[in-house]
């Protein structure tokens, strides 16, 4: 065993989260993919099997109040608060990450006012996952602004008198990088707009802080770090401060103040429900409830100083095992600045992912050149990564 692999033993040794592996469904392959979409929690096949046969099966309609089916977009949401650090009633889960961008996004230049108030333009981050970009287009073409795209960095200068609503992500999908949030997010108000947050990348893998930090909307999917399984419903944060003024561009029966009183006219409901819109996807929504058990006992700071861990001896085994001039890290490797992932750059990404695949480590393709790795805390250990490094510098030769 070389001495990479000893250190990995003897960090795995010490882990104090090496534990929570063992409440998902694993196998011998090495599962870098963490961050497209997550391991399957152990507890979930049986509690959907509850679901399915009991609840829809024999209970049926009486599940919307015996099984607390209505109550589930805002119960969940409520385990997934502490996870990004937002206190309970602010965040409602229920869409896909798209749509609930959409409720944001719009939601936010009615808040800041608008093109009435003076306030007629929208800054999305330039590097931001293409779907978020699509949005923010129409979103801001429907709301009579125009859109301004830049990076992160370019932000607080970018800022001013006109600017309603900054669309950020928290991490960068394709790099990994960690942006600012409380330096940005000050600059946003700093300017009168209002700071809308894509959490994607970041919830499940690192302390977010809504709260503490000021951030006035946020959304993330859950099927990420959080494992809540392919297409699990998304969810929106809605600053509590704001709640009685977000005022969301759809308007449906489950958001309405009296959602069985087939009013003809919109009222809606009071705080973070008025983001939710139609019936509720039970079936995915009561997975992924189920899915959040594994977050039992286990704090987000714990993860993060797990997460750095992993990377860092991730780096030190690639910078060991594969030859100079292969690969080109493009993670930044300040902690400050790096999320939960790690992008390499290297020629023929797309076939050498293939070949790593092949061999029983998987991470995924970044068109035209990256690799990226994702680690999630609550089940990769570091035996797994001397092992992704050692096969990755042998599929490079």
């Amino acid at each position: 065993m070389s001495e990479l692999g000893f250190k990995a033993q003897e960090l795995d040794a010490g882990d104090a989260l090496a534990g929570v592996r063992s409440r998902f469904v694993l196998d011998d392959v090495v599962y870098l993919d963490g961050n497209s979409l997550g391991a399957l929690p152990a507890a979930v096949p049986e509690r959907v099997e509850d679901v399915v046969r009991r609840q829809w099966g024999s209970l049926r309609i009486r599940s919307w109040e015996e099984s607390g089916w209505w109550s589930a977009p805002e119960r969940i949401g409520d385990l997934i608060a502490p996870l990004v650090g937002a206190a309970a009633g602010q965040i409602v889960v229920g869409d896909s990450t798209s749509v609930n961008v959409f409720k944001a996004l719009v939601g936010a230049v009615r808040l800041a006012g608008g093109p009435g108030s003076g306030r007629d333009e929208v800054v999305v981050d330039a590097t931001t996952f293409p779907t978020d970009g699509y949005i923010a287009e129409s979103a801001a073409r429907m709301t009579g602004c125009t859109l301004r795209a830049v990076t992160p960095a370019e932000v607080p200068d970018a800022l001013g008198g006109r600017t309603a609503a900054v669309l950020l992500n928290h991490v960068d999908y394709r790099t990994g990088r960690l942006h600012d949030l409380p330096s940005l997010t000050a600059a946003v108000h700093a300017a009168g707009a209002i700071a809308v947050w894509d959490l994607c990348h970041s919830a499940g893998a690192l302390p977010v802080g809504l709260d503490a930090h000021g951030v006035d909307l946020a959304v993330g999917c859950t099927y990420k770090y959080l494992n809540g399984g392919p297409g699990s419903p998304a969810y929106l944060y809605v600053r509590r401060e704001h709640q009685d003024r977000f005022d969301s561009p759809l308007p449906g029966w489950n958001s309405h103040a009296e959602p069985f009183g087939m009013r003809p006219s919109y009222e809606p409901a009071p705080g973070a429900l008025r983001g939710r819109v139609g019936t509720p996807d039970i079936l995915s929504m009561l997975a992924l409830e189920a899915a959040l058990e594994v977050w039992d006992g286990v704090p987000v700071e714990s993860v993060r100083a797990k997460s750095l861990a992993l990377t860092d001896f991730f780096l030190e085994c690639v910078s060991s095992y594969v030859g100079e001039g292969r690969v080109e890290c493009v993670t930044p490797l300040a902690h400050a600045e790096r999320g939960s992932q790690v992008a390499l750059r290297c020629q023929d990404a797309g076939e050498v992912m293939k070949r790593l695949i092949e061999r029983g480590v998987v991470g995924d393709f970044r068109h035209p050149d990256v690799l990226r790795f994702g680690f999630t805390p609550l089940y990769v250990g570091f035996a797994d990564v001397e092992r992704a490094a050692r096969v990755l510098a042998e599929t490079l030769g």
